[in-house]
């Protein structure tokens, strides 16, 4: 029986670490994203969201409202210290982003999203063996799973932010066609004002204080709960 070839995660400028971030990025990222709605299908299930207006502007205030304030200031922070092999900040932060997820829903997506993506850097050469035994040990939250596949690249904190951004707005983007439902047409202008407001999130992001950091979004942690016991949904969360 033939195995596969690992594939390399290089660690060269330019164009390789442009292609690593793409790589990452994509919704086929085997992690599991699309299988997740972050609470957007119980939002159309009680008709919070029944148009693509209302779908955009929706994801336009979870970018800025939760993203921008909790996942991209964490994965900036979990960048530096996976580089500079810090312990004791990486499960500082880790511990942050799991004990800030409201529902066992939201809980349980970043936690196996983060187990599948390890899973995945453990066939690519290229990581740090200690950091991938470091990672095993946190039982990582996604953005720090993923903060550690950037770190193996020369991207800068922003670019590995934009990065992460815009594979969590595809996915959005697709639950929302799925669940309201939406053309791929309206789908597409979605994306486009999201990509439009990404660097801003990112921005804020990484002039945020920790002690301005938080995840409190209480309406999107209610309608993640009511999801847990929804009678017909399409998405895990």
């Amino acid at each position: 029986m033939t195995t596969a070839p690992a594939v390399t995660m290089t660690t060269e400028t330019g164009s390789s670490s442009f292609l690593q971030l793409l790589w990452l990025a994509s919704p086929a990222l085997p992690v599991g994203g699309f299988s997740y709605s972050e609470g957007l299908e119980a939002a159309v299930s009680c008709g919070r969201v029944a148009t693509e207006q209302e779908a955009a502007q929706w994801l336009t205030d979870q970018l800025h409202l939760s993203l921008a304030r909790a996942d991209l200031p964490v994965l900036a922070h979990a960048m530096a210290a996976w580089r500079a092999s810090d312990t004791p900040t990486l499960h500082s932060l880790n511990d942050w982003l799991l004990q800030t997820r409201e529902t066992h829903e939201l809980r349980l997506q970043t936690v196996q999203m983060g187990r599948s993506l390890v899973v995945w850097l453990h066939n690519h050469r290229g990581i740090d063996p200690a950091h991938l035994q470091c990672c095993d040990a946190l039982t990582p939250a996604y953005p720090v799973a993923f903060a550690l596949a950037v770190s193996a690249t020369h991207a800068s904190e922003r670019d590995g932010l934009l990065a992460y951004a815009f594979g969590w707005a595809e996915n959005m983007v697709q639950a929302a066609i799925k669940a309201v439902p939406l053309g791929q047409s309206a789908g597409q202008r979605i994306l486009a004002a999201l990509t439009h407001d990404i660097p801003a999130a990112v921005e804020q992001a990484l002039g945020l204080p920790r002690e301005d950091w938080q995840a409190f979004s209480p309406m999107l942690a209610l309608l993640s709960a009511q999801h847990e016991t929804q009678y017909s949904r399409l998405f895990r969360s």
